[in-house]
């Protein structure tokens, strides 16, 4: 039997790239599957979208912990008790706590709208379009305890139109990121992504 990449998913909204990532698994396109999905919000629709699935959907509410830390490390624990190997993070928006990340050493990916380094944090869709930039896109990168800081695993380049708007932009980019994360966890499955320092290889077949 085929071997999956035991995937879980951390989400707090609509959970497009969640549904992206599922679609391309149940499709057979990457030798993954996503076993558990946690969110901090109770009304996320990711939520609705694993059960849709039949996925487990755990809300943990942060206000029930005495700490980022404790809640970091039960969330931990039920990514552990799932048996995940990676951790994804789709419009997850908490900042993960060292706890958190070294229970998952180099196995928490991220998603982010824009090329980084440029545009870290909230509303980068908005914050590429205001500076003026010619060219945007998104960026799936290894996770680590700054804000978008993480080596960066994947980019994908999509041009700023004269007549774009935030909202138009931000619309296709969301299509380059449910291309590529799928993608990009597809080669975590297979082992070709290789991390050197800050750099990264993604190995041919």
């Amino acid at each position: 039997m085929l071997e999956l990449l035991r995937v879980g998913v951390l989400a707090s909204g609509r959970g497009s790239n969640l549904e992206a990532i599922l679609k391309a698994c149940r499709r057979g396109e990457i030798k993954a599957e996503v076993v558990i999905v946690l969110s901090d919000n109770p009304e996320a629709r990711a939520l609705k979208i694993a059960r849709e699935y039949g996925i487990k959907a755990l809300y943990l509410d942060p206000a029930a912990y005495p700490s980022r830390q404790a809640y970091d490390l039960a969330m931990a624990g039920e990514l552990e008790a799932a048996g995940v190997e990676l951790v994804a993070l789709a419009g997850f928006m908490r900042l993960l706590s060292p706890a958190f990340l070294e229970r998952f050493p180099q196995r928490v990916i991220n998603i982010h709208p824009a090329l980084l380094p440029a545009f870290p944090g909230l509303n980068a869709q908005r914050q590429a379009w205001e500076y003026g930039v010619k060219f945007s896109g998104c960026t799936v990168h290894f996770v680590d305890a700054g804000v978008d800081t993480g080596p960066i695993i994947a980019q994908a380049v999509v041009p700023v139109l004269p007549d774009d708007t935030p909202e138009t932009l931000a619309e296709r980019i969301l299509a380059e990121e449910h291309r590529l994360y799928p993608q990009v966890i597809g080669w975590l499955a297979e082992g070709r992504v290789k991390l050197e320092g800050r750099r990264t290889m993604v190995i041919n077949r």
